[in-house]
């Protein structure tokens, strides 16, 4: 493991480098969650990722993208440390992390052909906010694109029956009602005008010739309708996907290590970043 520091566009970019025994094998820009305004590199959704996913054989780029304001998060102060940058400016920088991560593949031990490009919550946004901006750029695409428990929609979509029922179960802490997700999205934009730029929210928006797709969802979590949303635009734009639905966890099981239900969630995803990696037959596929 080791801490470096690049040139973004917006000023030094931190990296976090957790590298694994592979040569020449599957790599992974991670970004962790935290409301696009709180969360470090040291919190279990980065620091923790990093360290599973490289003693399985992927190389993990974890970055420390600028943060949005501290807000108020469903009626909490939120903790962290926001900066004030708001979008573009770390939608830019994981799209120029990606691309240095690229350009020194080999320097890294990464195949640039197997060089994934992943988050979770507003990571997960980020991740697939960039791979839109790759996209149209026309530059080198991720092999594929891996997202965990993701906000994708300006608007939270609406939730099926079976997982209203599981909202409703939810305490107060644990739930993200319409209003908190709107303040939250708002509060990394800024201008309500940006709310509809396919970059800060990708969900609804043309995604057509995206690379492959995993979306790992908590259980019982309001967020799950973006995913499960986003998941059924990529296939009505004919993007190859896997959806799954982690049993019994709330949103972010990531950052909670000593909990099963998050060494599972591990190896799903580097099942999916490496395939010749086996899942344990004592996990199972839960349904999409």
């Amino acid at each position: 493991m080791g801490d470096r520091q690049i040139a973004g566009p917006h000023g030094p970019l931190a990296l976090r480098v957790y590298d694994s025994e592979a040569t020449d094998g599957p790599g992974l820009v991670w970004l962790h969650g935290g409301g696009f305004a709180f969360g470090d590199l040291d919190m279990p959704e980065a620091h923790w990722v990093g360290q599973q996913l490289a003693a399985r054989g992927i190389t993990v780029v974890s970055v420390g993208y600028q943060l949005a304001p501290q807000f108020e998060l469903r009626g909490s102060p939120a903790v962290g440390r926001g900066t004030g940058a708001h979008f573009p400016v770390a939608s830019e920088e994981v799209a120029a992390a990606f691309e240095w991560v690229h350009a020194h593949a080999a320097e890294l031990g990464i195949d640039p052909d197997r060089l994934s490009l992943g988050g979770a919550s507003a990571g997960g946004n980020l991740a697939a906010g960039a791979s839109l901006r790759l996209r149209d750029a026309g530059g080198v695409l991720p092999a594929s694109v891996l997202l965990a428990y993701p906000t994708l929609h300006a608007a939270l979509p609406e939730p099926t029956p079976e997982l209203a029922a599981k909202i409703a179960r939810l305490d107060a802490g644990s739930a993200f009602p319409p209003a908190s997700v709107r303040a939250m999205n708002l509060n990394y934009v800024r201008d309500e005008a940006l709310l509809a730029d396919p970059y800060a929210f990708p969900g609804g928006h043309d995604l057509a010739g995206l690379p492959p797709t995993f979306i790992l969802n908590s259980d019982r979590d309001s967020l799950r309708s973006s995913g499960e949303a986003y998941a059924s635009e990529l296939a009505a734009a004919g993007v190859d996907l896997l959806l799954v639905r982690e049993p019994g966890t709330k949103h972010g099981h990531l950052n909670q290590p000593n909990e099963p239900a998050a060494t599972t969630s591990i190896e799903r995803m580097a099942a999916w970043l490496c395939p010749g990696h086996l899942i344990p037959s004592r996990q199972t596929e839960s349904s999409p």
